[in-house]
């Protein structure tokens, strides 16, 4: 097992993310998406994006010739490991910036300030929308090793149609995490909450994202987690009012250390911010609901206004091979999409269900889609009375 990197470390990072806006905020206010197809995936907000946390980052691009290359992603998607080996087989050098949600990384790169960039790690909806704006280069195929070799829901994806414009990268679910030592019986989903609420009282905390939790509750009262009918959102609505004296906040991040110490019961967390913190307290344990949640992809794609296209694609295929992506995973404890990757992978991480969820439990999620602006209204509405009672 590799080594974890120290807290102080991710929470340092994690303090970005505790704003309103979540890297799903896009898709409220987006009118025409594909609804019902599961797997299509959502994005969410990722730990560890503070760019002075990596000291791989440089808040200032320098000067782009070909043998630098600029990214701008996640900031836990790289380690100094990953770019010292680039470095080595290519002699290409290269410089990290980060940013903390998709909305901060698509209005530098509209203002002009993402010229500097060869690769960006856009969320699958957001390649949707770079594409539509014509900001992204249509990927050269015959430039490209291994970029066919997925697991098979990725080989299409609903938001980059034959993966035109994007290469899939990471992924993740959306779930609950908690100290079985403090539930009483089982905890498979949303059930405990509801049944608990007299127990619970200020114990949990929720995902700062209307379309996460008003999405989750949906799922949990049989309906779709991208409803547009507004009877049913009403009613998720109501159903959350039920818990709401459970709800200590509503924190993306920010909850670790509380439930960690036992001061939560549980928490809903993206997935890999659960690993990163059950990776230093073992005695919690994550689930996705049993009655479904949502599901994410995060990918690498090469701007229109990238200085070094040649560079991007020596930097994709790198990531493309198998052992370098095994490498990754093993390190940073990030899900890949790639199929030769994942069966080089020990069967310890194979087996990993926060890592790779079995497919009965991926047949339950949905990626969070764009809904109508006049649904969005509503979504938000309903928000803000629930956060603000």
């Amino acid at each position: 097992m590799p080594p974890t990197r120290p807290r102080n470390f991710r929470l340092l990072s994690r303090a970005l993310q505790t704003s309103a806006i979540s890297r799903r905020r896009f898709l409220q206010v987006s009118t025409a998406a594909a609804s019902g197809v599961v797997l299509s995936n959502c994005a969410r907000n990722l730990s560890n994006n503070n760019p002075s946390s990596s000291p791989t980052a440089s808040n200032s691009p320098a000067s782009n010739d070909a043998q630098t290359l600029h990214i701008f992603t996640w900031a836990n998607y790289t380690d100094d490991e990953l770019l010292r080996s680039f470095k080595d087989k290519t002699g290409i050098q290269v410089v990290v910036d980060t940013f903390d949600s998709n909305e901060t990384m698509l209005a530098k790169v509209q203002a002009g300030g993402g010229k500097a960039y060869s690769i960006i790690y856009p969320s699958d909806y957001m390649v949707t929308q770079m594409a539509k704006s014509s900001m992204l280069t249509p990927l050269d195929q015959s430039r490209l090793k291994g970029a066919d070799n997925w697991l098979a829901n990725w080989q299409d994806p609903v938001y980059d149609k034959g993966n035109a414009h994007s290469i899939p990268t990471v992924w993740g679910t959306t779930g609950l995490v908690f100290d079985p030592e403090k539930i009483d019986g089982d905890l498979t989903g949303w059930d405990y909450v509801w049944d608990n609420v007299d127990r619970l009282d200020r114990q949990i905390t929720l995902i700062n994202d209307p379309r996460e939790v008003l999405g989750a509750t949906l799922q949990y009262l049989g309906y779709s987690l991208n409803s547009t009918k507004k009877a049913e959102i009403e009613e998720a609505y109501d159903k959350l009012l039920e818990i709401k004296s459970t709800v200590s906040s509503f924190k993306t991040n920010g909850w670790e250390d509380q439930l960690a110490s036992g001061d939560l019961t549980l928490s809903m967390a993206y997935s890999q911010d659960a690993i990163a913190l059950m990776e230093e307290s073992s005695n919690l344990k994550y689930v996705v609901p049993d009655t479904g949640s949502s599901l994410w992809t995060d990918t690498m794609v090469i701007p229109k206004t990238a200085p070094n296209p040649d560079a991007a694609y020596e930097w994709i295929n790198f990531i493309l091979e198998p052992d370098n992506a095994v490498k990754l995973v093993e390190r940073l404890r990030i899900a890949t999409p790639n199929a030769a990757a994942f069966e080089r992978l020990s069967d310890q991480l194979k087996q990993d269900e926060n890592l790779f969820p079995p497919k009965e439990v991926l047949a339950k999620c949905e990626s969070v889609a764009p809904v109508p602006q006049e649904i969005a209204d509503l979504y938000d509405r309903f928000w803000t009375e629930l956060t603000s009672s």
